[in-house]
């Protein structure tokens, strides 16, 4: 149990829910941290029974809830009531159930719903751009030999795939994303909700996933070419300090260009000012357009501005600036002309030019808005592991999901080459919200853009994690860090461990990866003949101790 969440548990010590917790989202999705008091705990040899207060606040409102956790031989019931002191503004608040994706993906599975019929299904083995079940009344599957059904009462329940996020989790919650948010819980209102698991023996031979990996293996990989991104006051800061990129020394820099800030002109211009003094490395952009007029119009005015600059990107994605808010289920699509026109007036506008798609964002909004593939170079995505949550174990827990969010991409681009954008623990934009979340304390915040990790050790071993995981992908370029800012490798005081992690991926650059795997809390990958081990825990391994790392040279 931690901060309230109960987590990893197992029947027959195998994992059958990752975590169940009483969550409150803020308006913009943030996760409300709450208080958390008369905590009671009564254990005996049949059973165990815990108890506690928890208080969420925002700046008008209070919600009170009274949390209950009992537990038998067959049975774990977990029990919310409350009530809201004020009119408690929320994007969601009630049970969340995460089922873990390990022997679950592509398996059946048996949905109750409301009005008491019961759908045979799998859980999705590629990524589910939008919820594979909705109004949830029971699921019931298979865990290792045990049959267990897991009971939702006191609202409306509904299921979304998490690993389009990097979750490792399917995730069942309240309130059906269709419904308006953020909405009232007025003053007085009332909540009185709960979970029940119950299993039994199942010895029948389990299933077989419903949709398997082929047979065949998959093409040999190369390590990517690795980016830092860099904005337009970046560049003109760059320019003056071009020995900023040397600790990394990477083979590219991924200039963030934005339409809708105005001032294109100079925005071109500043990167070309930095172009001018790194010749070592390639330039690509990343283009955000406005698109509230004919593409052709405004893509043609930006590369005349481009030229005139004197700026040479070695490759342009671009992406219209509402995609880079989410679109939720039910919600209606912002005014967006069609992906296939955008690309046909880019490839007059840029006729020489590596053209990508995609998103500026997260695999969910590529999932869900997929490009034109036959007009592109390339597709990318971010990647960001506090969507939903920003705990140690979460974020290191993000990595499990890597592969089948590059499975399930491979599915949509097929052989194009893919790019990874930036891929940092912080989040640089906030697809969900308004904004990102401030973080001046330091701590670990969901949607934060700084997260402390970055600058510590633990941010050097998930580095090297996603580097294993994403390695065979076989992913053209990938972005795991800014240049400089709170996502960055440019301190003044002292270099961050991330720094020396970045610059031995970076000499991998083109290799052949020979190995990768996750696994048991540590991460492994061979490239060429160089290992690399990283501790992705807070205990010690072996001779690596809390998030370290090393690497084994020919």
């Amino acid at each position: 149990m931690e901060d309230g969440a109960v987590r990893h548990i197992k029947i027959h010590d195998i994992e059958a829910i990752r975590c169940i917790t009483f969550l409150v989202r803020d308006r913009d999705w943030g996760t409300l941290t709450p208080l958390i008091s008369n905590e009671v705990m009564i254990q005996s040899e049949a059973n165990l029974r815990l108890s506690y207060d928890a208080e969420f606040t925002t700046s008008d409102a209070r919600l009170k809830v009274h949390i209950s956790l009992e537990t038998t031989e067959h049975k774990f019931t977990v029990t919310a009531q409350g009530h809201s002191e004020g009119r408690f503004e929320t994007s969601r608040a009630g049970f969340t159930v995460l089922h873990p994706i390990t022997d679950l993906a592509g398996r059946p599975v048996s949905v109750a719903h409301s009005d008491g019929t019961v759908e045979h299904g799998c859980f999705p083995d590629e990524i589910a751009p939008w919820q594979p079940f909705q109004d949830i009344t029971a699921l019931t599957h298979t865990v290792g030999l045990a049959k267990v059904a897991c009971t939702f009462q006191g609202d409306t329940f509904e299921m979304e795939d998490q690993r389009q996020w990097g979750d490792a989790s399917f995730k069942t919650y309240n309130r059906p994303l269709a419904m308006p948010w953020p909405y009232i819980i007025e003053d007085g209102a009332r909540i009185d909700q709960s979970v029940t698991l119950t299993w039994e023996a199942d010895t029948t031979k389990p299933a077989t996933p419903s949709a398997a990996l082929p047979e065949t293996a998959m093409p040999p990989s190369t390590f990517p070419e690795l980016a830092l991104v860099i904005t337009p006051d970046d560049a003109l800061r760059l320019s003056n300090r071009p020995d900023d990129i040397g600790p990394v020394n990477p083979q590219r820099l991924l200039c963030q260009f934005d339409a809708t800030l105005g001032n294109t002109e100079a925005q071109f211009e500043a990167f070309c000012t930095a172009q001018d003094v790194c010749s070592g490395q390639l330039f690509d952009l990343e283009m955000v357009c406005k698109f509230d007029g004919a593409p052709a119009t405004e893509l043609e005015a930006l590369a005349l501005q481009m030229k005139r600059s004197g700026f040479d990107p070695a490759s342009i994605l671009i992406c219209p600036a509402v995609d880079r808010q989410s679109t939720p289920p039910g919600s209606k699509w912002p005014d967006c002309p069609p992906l296939e026109e955008i690309h046909r007036a880019a490839a007059h506008a840029f006729p020489d030019t590596y053209r990508g798609g995609g998103m500026v964002s997260f695999f969910p909004e590529l999932n869900r808005k997929r490009p034109p593939v036959e007009m592109l170079n390339f597709v990318s995505h971010g990647l960001c592991p506090i969507v939903h949550a920003a705990d140690d174990l979460s974020v290191m827990g993000t990595l499990e999901a890597i592969p089948h969010i590059t499975r399930s991409a491979r599915a949509i681009i097929g052989d194009l080459d893919y790019h990874i954008g930036p891929s940092t623990i912080a989040m640089r934009h906030n697809p969900y919200g308004n904004r990102t979340l401030p973080n001046p304390n330091q701590q670990r915040v969901a949607m934060a853009n700084d997260d402390p990790r970055h600058k510590a050790k633990f941010g050097a071993a998930y580095t090297m994690g996603l580097a294993a995981a994403l390695a065979p992908a076989n992913v053209s370029i990938w972005t795991p860090a800014a240049l400089y800012g709170p996502r960055g490798i440019v301190s003044e005081r002292k270099a961050w461990p991330i720094v020396e992690v970045l610059r031995s991926l970076a000499l991998m650059a083109r290799q052949p990866v020979k190995s990768s795997q996750i696994g048991r809390g540590l991460a492994q990958l061979q490239v060429a003949d160089t290992e690399f081990l990283a501790n992705l825990t807070c205990e010690q391994q072996g001779d690596l101790g809390p998030f370290e790392w090393r690497v084994k040279l020919p």
